[in-house]
């Protein structure tokens, strides 16, 4: 590994506000201690994040580069910069970075400079649906966010009901304020009997995972606007 390049420590961030100290590892807490160059998604997010963390350097002295969606690829390289002759961290808006999460990027750029990346571990929404739902957890697909216009979400839900038929479990998100399109939509798209789990705000002590059949899910509506969820089409 190249001597002119610190590590790079992918840390998890809580899900929810309402989420414990105790939600980050002590052994989390340890390994990033000492850092000070963080790249990150969201600075005030990070910044609570890290006020929780109680690391060695006070606020003042830390160093904070951006990435996120409206972070031009051509400014990514620049970003290494946080890992000159240092180590540094990558921390998301919630839950693990580099999944569902800008942060790749800057993981696959370090990976072709041979720079030693350091996975920490700590929750992920996707995971934790996935494990409440009752689905198949041997073989499943994470699609990330569904089209926003409405014909094209409605042929991709076809899409990903065709596949879950084929034996692989289809998890997806959307933005909060759009969750009860997206909700309607897939009523609308799956035959009666395909399976939706529906995981909202877990981790939060308001939080829950329910799975029902679509004709079952027609005669609840559930509240999920304007909160975070996990959808996953199964059986």
């Amino acid at each position: 590994m190249s001597n002119s390049y610190g590590k790079l420590y992918l840390i998890p961030n809580f899900l929810s506000d309402d989420n414990p100290d105790e939600f980050i590892a002590e052994m989390v807490r340890k390994m990033v201690y000492s850092l000070k160059n963080f790249v990150v998604e969201n600075e005030k997010q990070a910044r609570a994040l890290i006020k929780r963390l109680h690391l060695k350097h006070s606020q003042q002295e830390l160093h904070i580069w951006l990435l996120n969606e409206h972070t031009p690829k051509s400014e990514i390289p620049d970003l290494l910069k946080a890992l000159e002759n240092e180590d540094a961290g990558i921390i998301s808006d919630a839950g693990l970075p580099c999944v569902a999460d800008p942060g790749s990027e800057l993981v696959s750029l370090a990976q072709m400079k041979n720079i030693e990346i350091i996975p920490l571990p700590g929750a992920s929404s996707m995971m934790m649906a996935l494990m409440g739902s009752g689905f198949n957890g041997q073989q499943f697909c994470f699609s990330g966010y569904l089209p926003v216009e409405k014909p094209l979400r409605i042929r991709r839900i076809k899409e990903l009901e065709a596949q879950m038929y084929r034996g692989s479990t289809q998890l997806f998100m959307e933005t909060p304020y759009r969750n009860m399109h997206v909700f309607e939509d897939i009523l609308q798209s799956c035959t009666a009997q395909t399976k939706l789990c529906i995981a909202c705000s877990v981790s939060s002590p308001s939080g829950w995972v329910k799975t029902k059949t679509m004709a079952a899910w027609k005669n609840e509506k559930p509240d999920i606007h304007k909160k975070p969820c996990i959808f996953i089409i199964g059986q």
